[in-house]
Parts: structure tokens; sequence; C-alpha cells
């Protein structure tokens, strides 16, 4: 039997606690296809949920499990899949379609290396995928990108709460190191209350006019307004939604920007530089879309650099870059998949930037 780890701290690893946070999310469907570096999620699933008398599915494909949760999701439940890199990638056109219908897919992503099949070292290779996708459209996925074990829990319950607050697929965007390591994590009640889905979902009539969930609109017009109507949501998820970390960014000369996992390395670069005096500061998107493009131009006003340090070969610079918008010089350091770089090699990188 597998136990909801409810209001206890634990040390777990990160696959089974975004798994058990989902559980107590109140996730109703699970439907996955197994992949390393992340099938410890579905593991986890394939236990509780059905001890708990919720929907689970080990789909026969990932193309299976993303349409899975569009049709689950089109009744108002919280369905939810996860996969990797890849995997990710077979599910771009269920994802434009869930856009589009405006239904609450959740989806878990543990990046893997690549492209293509690649190999299972961690990797943050996939901020492209998820941010800009590879469905057809015009269409944004809400990206949330943790850090710690902890946070993967804390953002765990915010996708599902941002996922259905706006009627709109949402990302976690993890990688394979998060996945695979342990922490001592405090799982406490989801912190949200659920919406009313009663006016839209599909239900059967029961006597009432029908509805129609559905992507095709074959007329002009319509189709226009029903993009603009998505990208009015979108703007209200700049508005209200930008989640980011910072520290010492006052004073600062540099900027460094990261996100995930491999920020724990660059911090921890940035405090031994800062006890030698340089004035180095820190910024770390947590939500990947919205990108926190105010606070980004906000602070190139006040310093003279950013760079920007990934484990790919430069994806989340791109969007560093188009809110500096030329202020000020934005440069890169990474490598393209693999164990994260150390301190000390990251230290070395962010002290060349300075001098």
């Amino acid at each position: 039997m597998v136990e909801v780890l409810n209001n206890k701290k634990v040390l777990t690893k990160g696959n089974y606690a975004i798994a058990n946070a989902a559980v107590i999310a109140g996730c109703d469907c699970y439907f996955g296809y197994p992949i390393t570096p992340q099938s410890e999620i579905g593991e986890f699933m394939s236990g509780k949920m059905q001890e708990l008398n919720r929907g689970y599915v080990s789909a026969e494909s990932e193309l299976a499990a993303i349409n899975m949760c569009i049709g689950a999701c089109a009744t108002g439940k919280k369905a939810m899949t996860s996969s990797s890199s890849c995997a990710i990638a077979l599910m771009q056109e269920g994802l434009s379609y869930a856009t589009s219908d405006e239904l609450p897919v959740v989806v878990i992503s543990v990046m893997r290396g690549g492209p293509g099949l690649g190999n299972i070292f961690p990797s943050q290779g996939d901020y492209n995928q998820a941010t800009i996708g590879g469905g057809d459209g015009d269409y944004k996925v809400i990206v949330l990108s943790p850090s710690t074990v902890q946070e993967a829990v804390d953002l765990t319950y915010k996708t599902f709460h941002l996922a259905h607050k706006y009627r709109n697929p949402a990302m976690l965007l993890a990688d394979g190191l998060l996945g695979q390591m342990m922490e001592p994590v405090e799982f406490g009640e989801y912190p949200y209350k659920d919406f009313d889905h009663s006016s839209w979902a599909l239900s059967g009539a029961k006597g009432r006019k029908q509805r129609i969930i559905r992507s095709y609109s074959p007329v002009e017009a319509p189709q226009c307004d029903h993009i603009r109507h998505l990208f009015d949501k979108y703007k209200q998820m700049e508005e209200n939604e930008v989640m980011f970390e910072e520290f010492w960014t006052e004073d600062a000369d540099l900027i460094v920007t990261s996100f995930g996992s491999l920020s724990r390395n660059v911090k921890a670069a940035i405090k031994q530089l800062r006890a030698k005096g340089l004035k180095i500061g820190f910024f770390r998107p947590i939500t990947l879309f919205p990108f926190p493009n105010k606070r980004v131009q906000e602070l190139a006003n006040k310093t003279k650099k950013f760079l920007a340090i990934e484990v790919n070969m430069g994806q989340m610079v791109r969007d560093v870059r188009l809110a500096v918008n030329g202020k000020i010089p934005v440069e890169f350091y990474g490598k393209p998949v693999g164990s994260w770089p150390s301190v000390e090699e990251l230290a070395e990188a962010i002290e060349r930037e300075v001098k």
C-alpha cells in the first residue's frame, strides 16, 4: 500500500514528492507512459490512485495519455499526465488542442538529455519545448519550474490551481536531477479552493441545452475572437501570476539568471563571490510562462550586465534578451547536457564576466 504523506515531513525522492502532491491536490485521473527519469511518478500513481478508487491508466503511448487527459478534463475532472522530453514532444499536438478547448490539463515534464531520444542524463534542454511549444497555432501553456523538492510539491499544487483557474494547460517543468534527488519535504493540505466547472463541463445534457467542446472553427471571425480571448487570459496571467526569486540585485553590477535546480549551484557560487566583495545579484524566474518580463526590465535599468546560466545551449537567455531589449549586454554560459557545473566552475565563469 502506498501512503499519502499528508501533514508529515519526510525524506523522499522528487518524483514521489510530485506524485504525492498531485494526489493531495485532488487529481482524479492519471494517464501516463513510463519513461526515465520520471517513471516513479507513474509507479506511485499506479498504487495510490487505484487504492483511492480514482482513475489510473498506463497508456499505450504518449499520444493516448494526453488525449485521455483531454477527455477527462472535458468533464471538469482534475487530470494529469507525466513524461519526459522526447515523450513530451509527442504530446505537443494534444496540448495545442487542450489550449484551444480551454481544458485544465496538468503535465509533469521531467527533463532528460536530447535532442531526439538523447539519454537519461539531466538537462534543461526543454525550456523552449515548454514555453514556446511544438503544437500548431497561437497558444501558451503555463509553466512553473521548481529548484528544490519542497518547491516541487508547492508548485505541483500551484500547477493544478492555475490550470483550473484559467482553464488552460499547465506544466511543472522539473529535471532528471530534481526527480531523482532526495530531500526533506513537508506535505500540507492543498491550499487552494476548487473551481466550479458546472457551467461548461460535459456531464450529459439532462434536459439542458447541449454543450460542445471543440477546437475546430470553420468560420474566420469566431476563430479570431476565440484566439483574442485566449490572449486576454495570457495577459491576465502576466499581470497576476508571475513568480520569481531574487537577492542582492539592488547594488549589483552583474545579475546572474538561471532556472530550476541548477539555481542551487548558481546561488552558492554568487555567495562565494559576494564574500570576495564582488557586486553580483541573482534572479530566478519561477514562472517560465508567464515570464517575469517587467521585473527583468526594471533590473536592466539598475545593473550593467546579465549573465544567463543554463544546462543547454542557450534557451532562457532568449527571453532575458527580449525583456532587456538591448539596454545592456546579456551573456550566456552553459553546457549541453549532463551533471550540473560545480560551484567552483560557476564561480569562475561568473567572475570572468565581472572583469
